[in-house]
């Protein structure tokens, strides 16, 4: 699943931004170029030449951000004046000050969005109309102003120079914690986005989490061709992450290829949107969907199709987005916003990685290995095989029996967390103190992991919590969550300065929550002692983002659509989003496949509630693979502290202090090309 990085989507897209940014123009600064040419050289005059960079650059960045509303242009010159600070020891002690106000001012705020939010995420019983109110309400919506007008966001600018992406890797690797600290202070002001389209925004994020997070099947109540029901009476599936790992888990049964052959069709069902709007978090229905015939205690009853209702998320989500650009002029879209400034890395650069990979040919080598392993030709939903991993030949009831037993309840769980962590390597006192700052909730939805903002806050761990206990999927999901909620608290807790606090991108912590999902069968106590689990889980790993670098295209390539279609409708973008899904399928997936036009990429729950997401994970796990690699015979645990306290430098830095190496395919494609082989040999 994933780390909640929208938590408070207005303030990341206040902080996200890394261009100076000024207002339309109908609203434009009133500081003139001759006004700012005339402070600074008086400042500098004032202070010398060795602070004539924070001079231009600060009163720039500081102009730029006036209104009329802060004063007039004699207000500016004398707000100047008295607050630009020369002085090393004073600005030292004012970034001390201002990293304690504003570490209050964003934890606060975050619990309150916590709190606001409880009944929306966890599963505390119905969820009723003031419950959604409370939800979509933000209390950060007017922060941002509320900081302009006081004057601290232009103390921040005028003082902390803002740097370019570019200037941040050209100058980085050079800086000390203190001036990265310095540089991520200077970035949070650099926009004015009014406070109604905050919350407008965080009002359209939250109605899209809400629809998802209910998206449940009741598979009990899935009939096969034969009118037959395949699966347990009371299984319900969260869509699209539970059907999906259902598909996982019946490649250790007999008559699971029946089973995953149903999930498939209701998939294809919600993509296409008509999927009986009856059988959407309901157990009173019986549904085919081979043939999508809906009955009713035996007798058959009309299907009414959802129709659009996906796409309408996904839509305003977009429209919501779109009406903050202006204020972003040289980031003046969402795509320029999460790649450019969010995830440090441009757009062009990620999609050039994902499609090297997904054109690789050993693809089709992996894919004629899994063919051969099933004893069938591949299916679609083969994306999703899970035989590679020492689990896979262990039925997951059997699994879901273990867990059961160990964690019938949320408190279980949480009590647990010390005891994984020492099985990771971690000492008992670290242990200890990393799971002191994680809560665990049972989730309503598929389950996240949502970071504290500040140091005396927990995190929180959600996962589903059924009535008869944690079964493995949730488990599963839980060590994964929890991955999360280690790299929020070492990269809070551990870092040199709170400015620094986290990581580089989301992809980095989905890295580490990557690594200890990976080891969920060793913190229940079983050994994996088969000599080729090294060349397996190479496979498995590669296998496995192949099918996250397509569903990250398909986003990717949808957003660049609405950016050219931006008067779209709802279903203009639903025809849009799956001929693009079929259209890099066709491109990369039906030559290993041997099936054409299959729109499965467009599944991913993610494109409707967390826009421009899902390529966190595959970048995500080409990260976990190289960090993987560096682990090789050193301590686990030593390693992860030091690697994830380095902060929130750029990915180029961060990777290079880390492991010495950049973000590549090619140790992956070399480590696979090597199993390959091992696999040949043996066959």
């Amino acid at each position: 699943m994933k780390k909640i990085l929208f938590i408070i989507l207005p303030v990341l897209l206040m902080l996200a931004c890394n261009r100076l940014a000024e207002k339309p123009s109908e609203e434009a600064s009133p500081v003139s170029a001759q006004t700012i040419s005339t402070l600074t050289d008086a400042l500098i005059e004032t202070h010398g030449e060795a602070s004539s960079f924070r001079i231009e650059r600060g009163i720039s960045q500081a102009a730029s951000l006036w209104r009329s509303s802060d004063g007039s242009v004699e207000d500016f010159e004398a707000f100047v004046l008295e607050n630009f600070i020369a002085d090393p020891a004073e600005l030292d002690l004012v970034f001390d000050r201002m990293a304690t106000y504003l570490e209050n001012i964003y934890g606060y705020n975050n619990r309150m969005t916590i709190e606001l939010n409880r009944i929306i995420h966890e599963d505390r019983g119905p969820i009723h109309k003031l419950d959604q109110v409370f939800g979509a309400y933000s209390p950060t919506a007017h922060l941002q102003e509320d900081l302009y007008n006081n004057k601290v966001a232009f103390i921040v600018a005028l003082n902390f120079p803002y740097y370019s992406l570019e200037e941040k890797n050209e100058l980085g690797g050079e800086w000390d914690a203190r001036q990265w600290g310095f540089a991520r202070l200077g970035e949070m002001f650099t926009a004015r986005v009014p406070p109604r389209l905050l919350q407008e925004m965080n009002e359209i994020y939250s109605a899209g989490r809400l629809y998802i997070s209910e998206y449940n099947i009741f598979a009990g109540q899935l009939l096969n061709e034969a009118g037959e029901k395949r699966f347990p009476e009371d299984m319900k599936l969260l869509a699209h992450w539970n059907i999906r790992d259902e598909i996982k888990s019946n490649y250790a049964l007999e008559d699971g290829l029946e089973k995953q052959e149903m999930l498939y069709n209701v998939m294809l069902h919600i993509i296409r949107q008509d999927i009986p709007k009856q059988v959407i978090n309901n157990p009173a229905y019986q549904w085919n969907p081979f043939t999508n015939e809906l009955f009713r205690d035996g007798q058959a009853v009309e299907c009414e199709p959802e129709d659009l209702e996906r796409y309408e998320h996904l839509l305003a989500n977009f429209q919501a987005l779109r009406n903050v650009d202006p204020y972003y002029p040289n980031l003046d879209t969402y795509i320029k916003r999460r790649f450019d400034a969010d995830m440090e890395i441009p757009l062009e650069e990620v999609e050039a990685l994902f499609r090297e990979y997904a054109a690789s040919p050993l693809l089709r080598e992996v894919g004629q290995i899994i063919s051969r392993r099933l004893g069938r030709p591949l299916r679609p939903f083969d994306l999703w095989y899970d035989g590679f991993t020492s689990r896979s030949s262990i039925p997951e009831d059997d699994l879901t029996h273990i867990t059961q037993q160990r964690y019938p309840t949320p408190k279980d769980f949480d009590n647990d967390l010390p005891r994984i962590l020492r099985e990771a390597g971690f000492q008992n006192q670290t242990a200890e103190f990393i799971a002191s700052k994680v809560d665990v909730d049972p989730a309503r939805g598929s389950g996240h992991a949502w970071g504290a903002s500040m140091r005396d806050m927990p995190s929180h761990l959600r996962t589903r919590i059924g009535p008869n206990g944690m079964d493995y999927k949730g488990y599963n999901i839980a060590v994964h969550e929890f991955g999360h909620n280690v790299e929020q608290t070492i990269s809070l807790q551990m870092v040199d300065n709170y400015m620094i606090n986290g990581v580089p991108n989301t992809a980095f912590t989905e890295a580490l929550a990557f690594m200890l999902q990976s080891r969920d069968l060793q913190f229940l106590g079983m050994q994996q002692d088969n000599p080729m689990k090294e060349t397996l889980d190479v496979l498995d790993i590669f296998w496995d983002n192949y099918e996250m670098m397509g569903v990250s295209l398909v986003d990717m390539t949808v957003w660049k659509w609405l950016y050219d279609h931006p008067e779209a409708t709802s279903a203009e973008l639903k025809e849009a989003v799956i001929r693009i899904a079929t259209d890099i399928w066709n491109e990369y997936y039906a030559d290993v496949f041997g099936e054409s036009d299959i729109p499965l990429l467009a599944i991913y729950s993610h494109m409707i509630q967390s826009p421009l997401y899902l390529m966190n994970y595959p970048y995500g796990r080409l990260i976990m693979f190289q960090l993987e690699d560096y682990y090789r015979g050193k301590d686990f645990a030593a390693e992860t502290q030091r690697i994830f306290s380095l902060g929130r430098l750029t990915p180029r830095h961060w990777m290079e202090r880390a492991v010495g190496q950049q973000i590549s395919n090619q140790p992956i494609f070399q480590a696979v090309e090597k199993a390959v082989g091992v696999i040949k040999e043996q066959s």
